[in-house]
């Protein structure tokens, strides 16, 4: 095996195998991964059997592209499905349920109480009491409809 200023040639691309993929946890994207694994092959490769490290880069070469396009493809064929889609969106979850106008709503806004909270709304003039369904939202501020 050739040496690289006392490093052997393994432990290089094992190294590099790893920071590929500490890389990949700290700046998600799905691309380095491949690149890492492309790296620990060839780390594991050039620990079994006596390959030159021109050989060993054109094979990084190699699998990297090899890896990056099949785990392009298969990411493609199957999306990761986000368990709760509405996880951070606050507002598209209150859609459907009922509030409460607390602040008169006049000329098309006024407030509502959800939970213990008060909102902003628009939608059809309400009196303080009457009760409202959630159809959607404009930024933070609730839509809102009589109940039917």
């Amino acid at each position: 095996m050739e040496d690289l200023g006392g490093l052997e040639p393994h432990y290089a691309w094992l190294a590099i195998g790893l920071i590929l993929a500490a890389a990949e946890m700290a700046v998600p994207g799905v691309f380095l991964i491949w690149m890492a694994g492309a790296a620990l092959i060839v780390g594991a490769l050039a620990w079994l059997t006596p390959i030159g490290v021109p050989l060993q880069i054109v094979l990084f070469a190699a699998l990297a592209i090899v890896a990056v396009f099949l785990g392009r493809r298969y990411i493609a064929n199957n999306p990761i499905h986000e368990a709760d889609p509405m996880m951070n969106k606050r507002a598209d979850r209150l859609v459907g349920e009922t509030v409460v106008v607390t602040q008169a709503i006049e000329g098309g806004s006024g407030k509502v109480r959800l939970g213990d909270s008060e909102w902003l709304a628009k939608g059809t003039d309400a009196v303080p009491g009457t009760r409202l369904r959630i159809t959607g939202h404009d930024g933070v501020v609730l839509l809102v409809e009589p109940v039917a």
